[in-house]
């Protein structure tokens, strides 16, 4: 593993590390947003849920294209300029006293998000030999969960559900993480490889190439409302624990769920996806899907912290079923010349990140934090609407694989 370690490239060592750094600031800040502003600044959930949904829209409408920006003008000019615009949006977080101002800086957030994160991951792919890009995936992976592991307690501590200071705090740490980028960058700029010349991805064309896949198209539906469900987690889940009277201390208790969620990941992705691997790909996301939908119905019907804690291993346990199988899933269905295209189309299952806010913040109001299963029940029945659109997709690409696999058998006979 040393010797693995040691041909690890020293920007791919700034990016996992920044990415720790990031993710412990972010966490430190952004999952507690919701609550600020429906408990200081008065927003009503619906709100609320718009506000925090914009991040998620904005960069569903850019993510088509932000692989393709940076193979045009390159890796490095892309996330410096991003990583340091990301600085100026949590400052703008940190001063921000009205709800349309932090409509406009959530806005940016979620742009500056969809350029830097997918130029960063294509930056690792370029300078890591293919027998080392498993590990340094895995790294970056890890780093993300670690981040989210002690970012929401130290949040909390520093009062992120009442104040905007914490923003202050992600503010520098992303302009220390695009310094150092920028030294990095400097020092091995000899070692980084040429720039290539692209043509320009035809969103028409790309829809109409994936929608015509009897396969893919109900993978990109089902998907979707997984995404739904995965997103009610830090917006709905949020809100509801805070504005529920039952539980003495909502704020506190939904930062020990952030922490227990991204441990439980750390713990169970390895096994979980050594085993997942053996079926096809389909299924995993189909159990995911089912453990996301059972964990949002007990999280509305848990009357003690002993039932939202399993609740949060059980939605953890879809969360990595259906994320971490995904590419896997993909890179198999996808038709050779079009896999960029697949991969950028898949993005689109993030409007289920959108959806989830508002639909969330609207029952909430509708409902009342008091009422959990009212608001719970029909989040958990819209998650699990992805089930048909995958179990389709799961007998279409096995009827496709086994034609396939009878043509071949035929030709060499």
């Amino acid at each position: 593993m040393n010797q693995h370690l040691r041909h690890i490239h020293p920007l791919a060592w700034t990016i996992i590390l920044g990415t720790m750094f990031g993710r412990l600031v972010t966490s430190m800040s952004i999952p507690f947003l919701s609550i600020y502003l429906t408990q200081v600044l008065g927003a009503t959930p619906t709100q609320t849920g718009f506000t925090v949904a914009v991040s998620s829209l904005a960069g569903v409408m850019i993510s088509f294209y932000g692989g393709y920006i940076s193979d045009i003008i390159g890796r490095k000019t892309v996330m410096l300029i991003s990583v340091f615009c990301w600085a100026g949006v949590f400052f703008g977080f940190s001063a921000a006293q009205h709800l349309w101002v932090f409509f406009l800086v959530n806005t940016l957030n979620g742009l500056c998000r969809a350029v830097f994160e997918p130029t960063s991951r294509a930056l690792l792919s370029d300078i890591t030999p293919p027998d080392h890009k498993l590990l340094v995936f895995n790294l970056r992976y890890a780093a993300v969960n670690l981040g989210v592991v002690f970012g929401p307690i130290i949040g909390l501590q520093l009062g992120s559900a009442k104040s905007t200071f914490p923003f202050m705090i992600a503010g520098i740490v992303y302009i220390a993480y695009g310094l150092v980028l920028f030294l990095q960058f400097s020092v091995h700029h000899s070692s980084l490889p040429a720039r290539s010349v692209v043509q320009a991805p035809r969103l028409r064309e790309a829809l109409a190439t994936t929608g015509r896949d009897r396969v893919f198209l109900p993978v990109l539906l089902g998907t979707t409302f997984c995404v739904l469900g995965y997103g009610h987690f830090s917006s709905t889940l949020a809100q509801y624990l805070a504005m529920n009277t039952h539980f003495s201390d909502g704020r506190q208790l939904f930062s020990y769920m952030l922490s227990l969620n991204a441990v439980t990941v750390l713990v169970v992705q390895y096994p979980i996806v050594r085993t997942a691997s053996k079926f096809p790909p389909l299924i995993p996301l189909i159990l995911g899907n089912a453990c996301v939908a059972l964990s949002l119905l007990l999280f509305g019907v848990a009357g003690g912290v002993a039932l939202l804690m399993f609740s949060v291993v059980l939605f953890t346990i879809g969360e990595v079923l259906l994320f971490t199988m995904m590419d896997m899933l993909i890179d198999r269905i996808a038709q050779p010349e079009w896999k960029g295209t697949y991969f950028g189309t898949i993005g689109f299952n993030n409007f289920g990140n959108v959806m989830a806010p508002i639909f969330g913040g609207l029952l909430l109001d509708q409902f009342g934090a008091s009422n959990g299963p009212a608001v719970f029940i029909p989040l958990a029945l819209t998650t699990a609407l992805g089930l048909p659109f995958l179990i389709t997709a799961h007998r279409r690409l096995t009827a496709r694989e086994k034609s396939s696999s009878i043509g071949e058998s035929a030709i060499k006979l």
